[in-house]
């Protein structure tokens, strides 16, 4: 397992679901974890859970839709910790399940702003940071729908599409700048996102979800954690432009 000892992680959307496992896991191989989100209760959550196993954290309430906030993000980052050595840019939502016929403009506009807007806000400030400091690791949450459709999810495909545009765009910038940006694209995650979409609280649809992936079973938040960690690591310092597909079979059916 990749050490992380001394080292600042941001994670957005930290406070429930794959950003929390991942802000934990970060902590866990030794990196200080600003943990942003719009949701105190869960972010305050995720800290009290990093430092009660003798880790250092702090939450910061972070809208990625307002470049300011994440600016601040970044800016909590080091001057609490000292700089930023990695970042999991996982905000998003979900949106209505609707025909593209049917769809609310201003629904779906509030779908990209938040998964598209949101990492390209974040993205700007982290970059920088680390262009200053010559190096670091960063990680977009994209999705297998960010490579194929998905119906009545037009907002959330587009914009998980935008994320692979936007990383290999980040990378190309950053070849020879010490940054490396990738992305990571789960398949269907066990996570609450998926509960208030009435996946998994549907045992019906929950069935035909799992068997849309080649090991039949849904995903889980560590399984997503772990391949962050290492696209941030060390063991991946040849690695930048990529969208690591953690789907379970899902892509090659």
């Amino acid at each position: 397992m990749s050490s992380f000892t001394d080292g600042v992680a941001i994670v957005t959307g930290g406070g429930s679901g794959i950003g929390e496992t991942t802000a934990i896991e970060f902590a866990e191989r030794g990196a200080s974890v600003v943990v942003a989100d719009v949701d105190v209760e869960g972010g305050e959550a995720t800290v009290e859970t990093i430092e009660e196993a003798g880790g250092d954290a702090r939450f910061v309430e972070t809208d990625v839709t307002d470049p300011d906030a994440a600016r601040g993000m970044v800016d909590v980052a080091v001057d609490e910790f000292g700089g930023l050595d990695y970042a999991f840019n996982n905000a998003g939502v979900g949106g209505a399940q609707t025909p593209i016929t049917d769809y609310d403009p201003e629904d779906w506009q509030a779908v990209i702003d938040v998964n598209l807007l949101g990492v390209f806000n974040c993205l700007k400030p982290e970059i920088e940071q680390m262009q200053e400091q010559e190096s670091g690791a960063i990680v977009n949450n994209s999705s297998i729908l960010g490579h194929v459709g998905f119906e009545s999810a037009s907002g959330y495909v587009a914009a998980k599409h935008g994320i692979l545009g936007l990383t290999k765009t980040a990378a190309l910038e950053n070849g020879e700048t010490g940054v490396r940006i990738n992305a990571v694209c789960p398949g269907f995650i066990e996570t609450p996102l998926l509960e208030e979409g009435g996946i998994t609280s549907d045992p019906e649809l929950r069935k035909q979800i799992e068997s849309r992936h080649a090991m039949n079973r849904l995903g889980t938040p560590q399984e997503i954690a772990d391949a962050v960690c290492w696209l941030c690591s060390a063991e991946a310092s040849f690695v930048t432009g990529e969208a690591l597909g953690v789907e379970g079979g899902y892509l090659s059916q």
